[in-house]
């Protein structure tokens, strides 16, 4: 059983990311949409009318902000540590939420995410480590590697597209559901192609090495 988990971690990483990753995209536009009109898989999408009858309305919009960030970011896998970071202390204080309100369920469903995120973590001890050591002499040494700034650009240029979608959305639904829709689609092939590249360059130096 543990040697078919490590075999298939890999895999089970990225469908945990899509998951979380729909899941806090969603809920994020849910709530900032015009009237709600965004498909969102977890509420509550009226966290901002109820905050705001404590001015606390901008907080709502904040967190909203915050989870369309993080999905987006574990959407990309490129950015998924990131967004792990991001979505542990969101996914921790909605937990709370729900356990302070006693609401029935929600807090083992929370409870469960809280657990795909902290794994998630874990898989990147890798990269947070750092963070952690006490000698910091060889992590300078370590320069800062983007191999391929175009996926980079279009990412964020495709992140700025579904977030304009929301203003829009007060204008016209329609073309706030395909703008937003672009934007994701943007950046799945974006995912895709840089997957394949990477595939490439893998290929191209075991060709290499054979030659050799």
């Amino acid at each position: 059983m543990i040697y078919v988990m490590k075999k298939h971690q890999p895999r089970i990483i990225i469908l945990i990311r899509v998951f979380l990753g729909l899941i806090f995209f969603t809920a994020g536009m849910s709530k900032l949409y015009f009237e709600h009109q965004f498909p969102g898989l977890i509420g509550p999408v009226w966290l901002e009318e109820r905050l705001a009858e404590h001015d606390l309305g901008m907080y709502a919009r904040f967190i909203a902000c915050s989870q369309i960030l993080a999905g987006l970011l574990l959407f990309t896998q490129r950015f998924a540590t990131l967004g792990a970071i991001l979505c542990f202390p969101i996914i921790l204080n909605i937990f709370m939420v729900t356990v302070s309100m006693k609401w029935q369920g929600t807090p083992y469903v929370n409870a469960f995410l809280v657990l795909l995120n902290a794994w998630l973590l874990a898989y990147d001890y890798h990269k947070l480590k750092f963070i952690l050591t006490d000698s910091f002499a060889e992590v300078k040494r370590v320069p800062l590697v983007r191999r391929n700034l175009r996926s980079d650009w279009l990412w964020g240029f495709a992140a700025v597209v579904i977030i304009a979608s929301v203003p829009i959305s007060y204008l016209s639904l329609e073309l706030a559901w395909g703008l937003s829709a672009a934007g994701v689609i943007g950046i799945m092939i974006n995912q895709l192609n840089s997957r394949k590249r990477k595939n490439d360059q893998i290929e191209e130096t075991y060709t290499n090495s054979d030659r050799l």
